[in-house]
């Protein structure tokens, strides 16, 4: 068998490989469509609620994943600098001492409850917003 035979075949079985590795990568990604908690996230935004986390927290990330796809509508606040070793002075302002902080449209703070943070019924019970079985 030649080189350019070789080379071939190859290039063919690299092109095969990148077409599995693209159909397994988007079979395993969300859905497109609306989330399961849009409706949530854009009531707790409504009703004054607002998520004060930074991007380094465990618990932050943690509590965006209970909202899934629906994370994008959170009224979500970034409190750390880019370089992670300061607070940004909106959350100075806000006097946010630890993270995730939800702090509600009265000036009720809600504490977290467990490593994910708040969980969504507390979030509802809170706001009154309706949270989707």
């Amino acid at each position: 068998m030649n080189n350019n035979v070789k080379i071939f075949i190859s290039v063919i079985v690299l092109l095969v490989l990148g077409m599995v590795a693209t159909v397994l990568v988007r079979s395993n990604s969300t859905p497109p469509g609306p989330g399961k908690y849009d409706t949530f996230a854009q009531c707790l935004k409504e009703k004054g609620a607002i998520f004060y986390g930074a991007f380094w927290c465990p618990h932050c990330q943690k509590q965006k994943k209970l909202f899934g796809s629906s994370a994008q509508y959170l009224p979500y606040v970034e409190c750390s600098t880019a370089n992670g070793q300061g607070q940004l002075q909106i959350c100075k302002d806000e006097d946010i001492q630890g993270y995730p902080t939800w702090k509600l449209a009265d000036g009720t703070r809600i504490p977290i409850e467990t490593d994910a943070g708040v969980s969504l019924e507390t979030l509802a019970a809170k706001t009154s917003c309706i949270l989707p079985q």
